[in-house]
């Protein structure tokens, strides 16, 4: 690798001037063109983040591939970047999803074609910032931007009640409930990176600047942080329970395994910080592939409703197998990436108590009922209608959207030492940090 080359600056602005490049073609006239420049900028933006992890030196805990450039010199403000063992792995994450939200979106979106792949680009550009960012006005400025192709992500391809838009942040409870709306009408691809990459910027924020700059606060405020998280896992996934609307239940699902992040990180030791990275990436996976399962049934039928399918593993096998692997996904079954994360959380809440490890295993439960309970009625059974007799099964440029996010959630599975060690080193110096009074 080439220290010279900016690798970590190119993670940020390529897939920028690809999303300018893709909306200079203008109208609907030009799609097929939008189409091509947006995914070689989409893969063009992932291959610039190989170097980032394969150069990578998981012996320390030091920012690497750092940039420092004046930016506001009157303020002390800089174009400063870097990336640790924690951010170098979201950098990754995002840019492997743009990649799929790019194809999943090739046919579905026939209208307005150059802005819808231009926004998801420059998204893109601006989380792969956030994540870099180690200034905090430059992290304030990527971070806020990132809610502005979201936006009109929803609110032009969106549904019927698109307002609710307006934030996306980490979604703890009590203040939660605009997570529901904004899936529900979003687009497929904006439900996607909104559950894989967006809901984790609240979280990351917690990680590299609200626990390091205030570690006593962070001690101060655990317990209040972690009664929250149990909150968000137990009664949220109560609440998942009884949705109608599968875009709904995975929303919930969303905000209870969020939860479990959160707990992770405020019982402060390694099990409890690496099992909520973990849990993080595998949420991208996992959340991504049940929203984009759940468009490849809504672009046939046009409803989420769970009600309205039934039977579909007898028109769909192949579409069905690959739905009904991430739902244990989901569940958190041994062998998937949603196991590793959340047996990671647990253990390391045993060493901090062990009524704080029950509540947080009841996720466990809740998550097997309502995700089953969904497959169930949805997958199996008897076909439920006439429209679901006569659904097509999954095209190829939908099974390889699905087959990818199956061997990502497969691989973080059965071989998690890879992830784990990248972060392990500044996990460790996280924890050296919390622990030391700035009192």
């Amino acid at each position: 690798m080439l220290p010279s080359v900016p690798w970590l600056s190119l993670a940020v602005w390529v897939p920028i001037v690809a999303g300018l490049a893709v909306l200079a073609t203008g109208a609907d006239r030009n799609a097929r063109q939008a189409r091509i420049i947006a995914l070689i900028g989409a893969v063009l933006g992932l291959v610039v983040t190989i170097p980032l992890v394969a150069g990578f030196d998981t012996g320390t805990s030091a920012m690497q591939f750092v940039q420092k450039i004046p930016w506001i010199e009157r303020f002390n403000v800089n174009y400063h970047v870097g990336v640790d063992g924690i951010s170098v792995l979201f950098i990754l994450l995002n840019s492997f999803i743009t990649v799929l939200v790019v194809i999943a979106g090739w046919e579905v979106i026939r209208d307005k074609v150059a802005q819808y792949m231009a926004a998801f680009l420059v998204m893109s550009g601006l989380l792969n910032g956030s994540f870099a960012a180690l200034d905090a006005v430059l992290f304030y400025v990527f971070f806020e931007a990132t809610l502005i192709p979201m936006y009109l992500v929803i609110g032009v391809w969106g549904g019927p009640n698109r307002v609710y838009a307006a934030v996306v942040k980490v979604p703890m409870w009590p203040v939660h409930t605009w997570l529901p709306d904004a899936h529900v009408e979003a687009p497929t691809g904006g439900s996607a990176v909104l559950a894989a990459i967006l809901l984790k910027l609240g979280a990351y924020g917690f990680v590299r600047f609200s626990l390091p700059i205030l570690p006593d606060a962070s001690r101060y405020l655990a317990g209040f942080m972690i009664t929250l998280s149990l909150i968000a896992i137990v009664y949220i996934g109560l609440v998942a329970l009884v949705q109608a609307d599968m875009k709904k239940l995975i929303a919930y699902s969303s905000i209870s395994h969020m939860g479990f992040v959160t707990l992770g990180f405020f019982i402060f030791n390694a099990y409890g910080m690496e099992g909520g990275l973990v849990q993080m990436i595998s949420h991208g996976f996992v959340s991504a592939a049940l929203f984009l399962c759940v468009g490849v049934m809504y672009d046939r039928m046009h409803s989420r409703n769970i009600a309205d399918y039934g039977g579909v593993a007898s028109t769909m096998p192949r579409f069905a197998a690959l739905m009904v692997f991430f739902a244990m996904a989901n569940c958190g079954l041994p062998a998937t990436s949603g196991f590793v994360g959340e047996f990671m959380v647990i253990l390391g809440a045993m060493k901090f108590s062990f009524w704080v490890a029950f509540l947080a295993g009841t996720t466990l439960v809740f998550g097997a009922a309502y995700t089953l309970w969904m497959v169930k009625r949805v997958i199996f059974g008897e076909v439920g209608n006439q429209r679901v007799a006569e659904l097509s099964d999954a095209n190829a440029r939908e099974l390889l959207v699905l087959a990818l996010l199956a061997i990502a959630v497969l691989w973080l599975g059965v071989h998690p030492a890879p992830f784990t060690g990248i972060m392990h080193a500044s996990v460790g110096e996280l924890l050296k940090h919390l622990a030391a009074s700035k009192l």
